[in-house]
């Protein structure tokens, strides 16, 4: 063993001067959160457009070019009585009224289309046994807008409703949908926001037992949030970031705030409660829990970047906000903590909660995991087997799981527009989600015969006599078609009715057709492009991040089978997490405890987000307790004991953090948003196997079959750069200063 002299690492330098500049480190942080904030507000403003993939997004893109306005809304009117449109006055009178009243409102309804207008309309717009009839319309203005400026033809309707009690008036289609689904998303943030922060204090209270200490992982947090969701808005010009990326962000920010925060004050306290003075006990849990905070954020950062792998815009929004907000958390627990430390000192257990407070106002080794684990350790095929058997049952059961998106009815459910859809769909199959035909040629090509003629024996091709509606862009060079598609445009008659269109109706009409070019968008197709992406992309995606993964394992611990062994076990925890969601929303267990309606699937982006998000997150705790492993191995302790002694000493604080995780996930459960509660019990399940069964069994008796196998690193592989974990932990000089320089023993 030789040494070097130099420079202590970089985590240990930047929490030694925050330590020494602790107003400037704070105030600092202050005005980098307030920064964001108004950086935030001035970029914010124009946003790119978010697109499907494939043709739908061709589609999407010729739309928005035209000019044409696809969104389009339905008001279906019905006689409570069951009388038929032919015979009953009141029923032909409500449709005339809600024809009047919408075309009265031409800045919000344009293109009003009623079965009064004319023998064609009527044919269109009536259903089959005549009991139903649509009055439709295109949402006026900006379509971006349109979730806005439908709410006034959604109170006009209403107001129609309320006059004609013996009616059935109401409306549905894209725009209200997106109004409705947007509605609940807000609502539900909003729900979570001022839950997650009580819920949040109270658990961090439980684990500290005194108020300060508890507020700084959770202030941390919250600012960590605030900046992460401000910041968006300036990649949000050139990279799509949707609404749901804010949900997404708290999600994250809070788990891995806190999650930071608390590793790093706890270790701080343990060095304490061992007779360390405050600055030696900062410069120990920076050179330990700040690397291991250091090391997990880049970690997830660098997972979750995996998802620009897509090439798809919603993850590349979600990728964007959470990386953001990861940094953000990372930063200011190797900055703000401990400043905050060092100027707090011993005032950091002022506001001792009641008989909680002195228990747990000193980190202690927990006795419960301890004991856990040294039985593990002695018989590990004894503990580990029923562990690795019960997980595998799971992920087998999550090979099962379906992604698919869901009609407007399964994610509008509870509200009042999902019974609309449902009886629109009845009465008018295929009306509530027509595929959007975007032609593009010659204003003199899309004039002529042998377009029209196309259009025409296009419209016989379709079953069930369907009739399509066709709109030109202003300067005739877009023709914008709705075609009529069987099913709600999420189901599998959709699926169905897309591909004869694409592959047999449209090929022997336009196709035909010289100097055109088509392309078919809507909601069954924006789905169908959507999964074939996902498909193609999803393996370059894992690959990425298990190898990314595996990379940075190996160069934190210098080992082979620690990085293996990080990896089989996190495929594992998130198998069997898909597994319990399967169960939950695939398979319709407690939809009534938790107020939503399985469609059979999940939504179709969760099995890949969860992967990338979990995999991520779960690196936190193998990290944190490997590391704390590797520094008693290092200090000369055998491997079953430093197993023993590491995850003791660290699964308690594994196990608060796990706790405030998983609380701050199960809100989620409780939105008002079937996506969102797939999210939040997905990753809840995940975390809480993942602090149990695998850290507190897995990992253990792995480890102790393995022996010194654990630190081993190939000769083919030595060749890759250490992030040195943990230093070698000998006796310091008395007389070194806490953050100077000096010896290093060099393995």
């Amino acid at each position: 063993m030789s040494t070097l002299t130099a420079r202590p690492p970089v985590v240990e330098r930047v929490a030694g001067w925050s330590a020494r500049h602790r107003k400037t480190t704070v105030i600092g942080w202050l005005v980098l959160i307030i920064a964001a904030v108004v950086i935030g507000g001035m970029a914010s403003g124009t946003k790119k457009t978010a697109y499907d993939p494939g043709e739908a997004g061709r589609a999407e893109r010729a739309l928005d070019v035209s000019g044409i306005s696809q969104e389009t809304e339905s008001v279906l009117v019905q006689s409570k009585s069951g009388a038929s449109f032919a015979t009953d006055p009141d029923f032909r009178s409500g449709v005339s009224d809600v024809a009047a009243a919408l075309r009265a409102i031409p800045g919000s309804a344009a293109q009003v289309r009623s079965p009064l207008d004319n023998a064609t309309e009527t044919k269109a717009l009536l259903s089959k046994d005549g009991r139903s009839a649509l009055v439709t319309f295109v949402v006026a203005g900006n379509k971006d807008d349109a979730d806005k400026t439908v709410a006034k033809p959604l109170a006009t309707v209403a107001q129609i409703q309320a006059a004609h009690p013996g009616l059935r008036v109401e409306e549905a289609g894209s725009a209200s949908v997106d109004k409705t689904v947007n509605d609940i998303i807000s609502t539900g943030l909003q729900r979570a926001e001022v839950s997650s922060v009580p819920v949040t204090l109270v658990l961090l209270l439980l684990v500290f037992g005194a108020l300060v200490a508890a507020s700084i992982p959770l202030l941390l947090a919250l600012t960590a949030v605030v900046a992460g969701i401000s910041l968006m808005s300036i990649p949000g010009h050139w990279v799509p970031i949707s609404d749901s990326t804010s949900s997404v962000v708290l999600l994250i920010g809070m788990a891995v705030g806190v999650d930071y925060s608390l590793f790093y004050i706890r270790r701080e306290r343990e060095e304490r409660a061992l007779g360390k003075s405050p600055r030696e006990a900062l410069r120990i849990a920076a050179s330990t829990s700040g690397r291991s905070i250091v090391v997990s954020g880049l970690t997830v950062m660098a997972c979750l970047g995996g998802l620009f792998f897509t090439q798809m815009d919603a993850f590349s929004g979600w990728s964007v906000g959470t990386i953001l907000v990861v940094g953000m958390a990372m930063l200011g627990s190797v900055t703000v903590v401990p400043a905050m430390l060092s100027w707090l000192g011993d005032k950091l257990d002022k506001g001792r909660v009641p008989f909680v407070g002195k228990r747990r106002t000193v980190a202690k080794e927990s006795r419960f995991w301890n004991f856990l684990v040294r039985n593990v350790v002695k018989r590990p095929l004894l503990w580990g087997t029923p562990a690795f058997l019960a997980l595998l049952a799971l992920a087998v059961t999550g090979m099962g799981l379906k992604a698919k998106d869901s009609g407007g009815v399964a994610l509008t459910y509870g509200k009042p527009i999902s019974q609309t859809l449902e009886r629109m769909q009845t009465a008018f199959p295929g009306g509530p989600a027509p595929a959007q035909l975007m032609v593009h040629g010659d204003p003199r090509v899309l004039k002529g015969p042998e377009f029209t003629g196309a259009v025409a024996a296009m419209e016989r091709m379709l079953p069930n006599g369907a009739q399509v509606t066709t709109e030109t862009s202003a300067d005739g060079s877009y023709e914008a078609i709705s075609v009529p598609l069987a099913g709600d445009g999420a189901d599998s008659a959709s699926a169905a009715a897309l591909k004869n269109l694409r592959s047999q109706v449209l090929p022997a009409t336009l196709g035909h057709v010289s100097g055109i070019e088509y392309n078919v968008g809507g909601q069954a197709a924006g789905q169908a492009d959507f999964g074939g992406q996902l498909s193609s992309r999803t393996p370059i995606v894992i690959g990425f991040v298990l190898l990314l993964a595996f990379v940075l394992m190996v160069a934190a611990f210098r080992s082979l089978a620690i990085p293996l062994t990080a990896i089989a076990v996190n495929l594992l925890s998130v198998g069997a997490s898909y597994g319990v969601v399967k169960w939950i929303f695939q398979d319709g267990h407690l939809e009534k405890q938790l107020g939503f309606q399985s469609y059979g699937a999940v939504i179709s982006w969760l099995p890949l987000f969860m992967f990338v998000i979990l995999f991520g997150l779960s690196m936190d705790y193998h990290v944190f307790i490997l590391s704390r492993v590797r520094e008693l191995r290092l200090r000369g302790a055998s491997t079953k004991q430093a197993v023993v002694r590491g995850v003791s000493s660290s699964s308690g604080v594994v196990s608060s953090a796990a706790l405030i995780m998983v609380a701050v996930f199960s809100l989620f459960a409780f939105m008002p948003f079937a996506p969102m509660k797939m999210v939040g019990i997905g990753m809840a399940v995940a975390v809480a196997i993942d602090a149990t069964l695998v850290r507190g069994l897995l990992v253990p008796a792995i480890m102790s079959l393995l022996g010194d196998r654990n630190w081993e690193l190939p000769r083919a592989l030595q060749w890759m750069p250490g992030l040195a974990m943990e230093k070698p932990a000998v006796p310091e000089p008395a007389a070194a200063p806490a953050y100077g320089r000096h010896k290093v023993p060099i393995a």
